[in-house]
């Protein structure tokens, strides 16, 4: 973490996003309170200059964020960071002045101009991360990013309120948000280059037809248009709670401002502890197993704050302190932490992988497909709010437990049409609980282009741990009866694996196969066989068939020899009388999971890679 936030490469991109994050708010949140209580506007007013305000922020994501993935793409990135920050700072000028002045519309004006700064700051602030970071650094990148953009938001909103709450809020907001703008364009001169990934690419200035295009774009691949839409769930769901806290606190809590506050703190708090949570949890890889895991806990904490809502009573109005000295009250609160936290283990795999696996040359273009469709789910939450509050009667608390219920509802949704998200969920989770998992070499693996990884075969998990290992996909060729295996089969086949047997129990299939793992090779894919063919009777690597070389003969690439070391004895080994007839003690046993150079295909014989896996394994023991 440490060498990441000092890196050039990163902590001024980090800081210019906190900056224009705390500033958003800053702005908008003393602009709100000013216009409820210190007279810019009449009393009747008040409720419609408040909605009129976040639309008006919202409205420049749908209008411009399909332009500003075009420039994103097209022009230098970092340079485009500065010219968006010296706008904010003449915006911030412009609405320093409109403070002064108390000048209702010009600072309506004002938030539009800050919406839409930050609309074209979107999608090069998520298309520069890949090009400056590691692939094996994103998921950490993202999650301070995320930690850093929702704690200042946290710091805003408070700032903010009680600025526009001060007697000097017209001369004290006006120097506050200058001064941070001021910050974040310094911040932005540090950012290192990003060369262009489009430098040919024609603007389209027809906002309609090129926002349709890029949510065109951004659905050619069906798994990233998913997680956009679940990146833009999340959104959704977020500005709903975000919004209906303010109310839920005074109604239902029976709190006082400051109650508000806390409350919103622990939801913002949670998601940015989950952020750097899921950072934790990933590893130098894109872990999108954790999504089902995040998608799981806001529904459950969403239906357990509908319970706790209802089991909460209170006669009079509470101070923070009265608050927390009633038991309800912590119950509740960590709901909303937790809510949070495991809203950060939602999102930040979702935009690694969307980071992850879009072309360069189209990356800021569909993140800035992702801005509009963010935009149109975060006015539909306000939609949902109407509707349900308003039109149907539903209390708050109810609101609460109807967007649990619809989060199930959504989850299952893209689970279904994307099974790699579940797939990788439940392979997360049993590399997590089943061994103490060490790695070893892994750097060896080539992170792109065509290989096979060979290794030795000790337990029927054995594909679930290379696959929890491994920062590529892997497709894995295995023993037809091992891949028709009851709930393994859902995994191998969600994953892709490709079923082989010998050409004498079935000579179509064993063809198949083998023009299944050509066409795979050809693809650029990471491929995995077990060259013994069978698990090991002894604990021994045994001898390797010769079809890896029938197998390198059609496609000589690069293989990488691993191996397994410690899962002899194991559960799910065929030791002291075969496989799950021994004690099952999850998280007991040390694993090691070890990788080697990889060998050209012209010395990868049958007898070398049995060689060179028996000496891995051999360091190992």
């Amino acid at each position: 973490m440490s060498e990441l936030m000092r890196a050039r490469r990163f902590l001024p991109l980090f800081l210019t996003q906190f900056f224009g994050a705390l500033n958003d708010n800053l702005f908008k949140n003393a602009l709100l309170v000013m216009i409820a209580s210190a007279g810019l506007a009449a009393v009747g007013e008040v409720n419609t200059l408040v909605n009129l305000a976040a639309g008006l922020f919202i409205l420049p994501f749908f209008l411009f964020s399909a332009l500003a993935g075009q420039l994103a793409d097209k022009y230098e990135k970092s340079r485009i960071i500065r010219q968006i920050k010296l706008a904010e700072i003449l915006i911030m000028l412009l609405g320093a002045l409109a403070f002064q002045l108390g000048a209702l519309w010009l600072l309506l004006a004002v938030l539009f101009l800050m919406g839409t700064q930050s609309a074209f700051f979107g999608p090069v602030k998520y298309a520069i991360l890949p090009q400056h970071l590691g692939e094996e650094e994103l998921v950490a990148g993202n999650a301070r990013v995320g930690m850093g953009t929702f704690v200042a938001i946290l710091l805003g909103t408070i700032a903010g309120s009680l600025i526009g709450g001060s007697p000097a809020a017209h001369w004290l907001a006006g120097l506050a948000v200058v001064a941070v703008a001021v910050l974040g364009w310094l911040s932005s001169c540090r950012i290192p280059p990003a060369e262009s990934g489009a430098a040919a690419l024609q603007l389209d200035w027809n906002a309609p037809r090129i926002s349709w295009q890029l949510i065109r774009l951004a659905a050619e691949k069906h798994s990233v248009f998913l997680a956009i839409l679940g990146i833009s769930w999340f959104w959704m769901l977020g500005a709903s709670y975000l919004t209906q806290m303010p109310n839920f606190t005074v109604t239902v809590l029976k709190g006082e401002p400051g109650v508000i506050a806390l409350v919103l703190s622990a939801f913002t708090v949670g998601v940015a502890v989950g952020s750097m949570l899921c950072g934790r949890l990933c590893g130098p890889r894109v872990e999108i197993g954790l999504v089902p895991l995040g998608a799981l806990g806001l529904s459950l904490l969403g239906i357990d704050l509908y319970f706790a809502a209802k089991a909460y009573h209170s006669d009079t109005v509470l101070a923070p302190l009265a608050f927390l000295s009633r038991a309800a009250s912590w119950r509740i609160l960590l709901d909303i932490l937790l809510l949070g936290l495991f809203g950060g283990l939602y999102i930040v795999p979702l935009y690694a992988m969307v980071q992850v696996r879009t072309p360069a040359e189209k990356r800021a273009r569909i993140i800035g497909s992702n801005n509009i469709i963010n935009a149109l789910f975060m006015v539909l939450a306000s939609v949902l709010g109407i509707l349900f509050l308003g039109v149907a009667g539903f209390s708050i608390a109810e609101l609460f437990l109807t967007l649990a219920l619809m989060n199930i509802a959504v989850a299952l949704f893209i689970f279904l049409q994307v099974p790699e998200f579940s797939m990788r969920f439940l392979v997360w989770l049993m590399g997590h609980s089943l061994y103490r998992v060490e790695h070893h070499g892994l750097e060896h693996i080539p992170l792109r282009g065509a290989a096979i990884i060979v290794c030795n075969h000790v337990s029927y998990v054995d594909a679930l741990l290379l696959a929890g290992a491994v920062r590529r996909p892997i497709r894995f060729i295995m023993y037809k009866p091992i891949y028709e295996l009851p709930v393994l089969n859902f995994i191998f086949r969600t994953g892709g694996a490709i079923p082989i047997c010998s050409p004498k129990e079935d000579a179509q299939a064993y063809q198949q196969a083998m023009d299944s793992i050509a066409e795979a090779l050809e693809q650029g894919q990471l491929l995995c066989l077990f060259p013994e063919g069978k698990l090991t009777h002894d604990g021994e690597v045994d001898s390797f068939r010769n079809g890896i070389e029938r197998i390198l003969e059609r496609n000589p690439v690069p293989v990488v020899p691993m191996a397994l070391c410690g899962l002899w004895q194991s559960f799910f080994s065929r030791s002291n009388g075969g496989a799950f007839r021994k004690p099952f003690r999850p998280g007991w046993r040390r694993v090691a999971v070890v990788s080697g150079v990889p060998v050209p295909a012209r010395a990868a014989t049958a007898e070398q890679l049995h060689s060179l896996v028996s000496a891995l394994r051999g360091d190992r023991r």
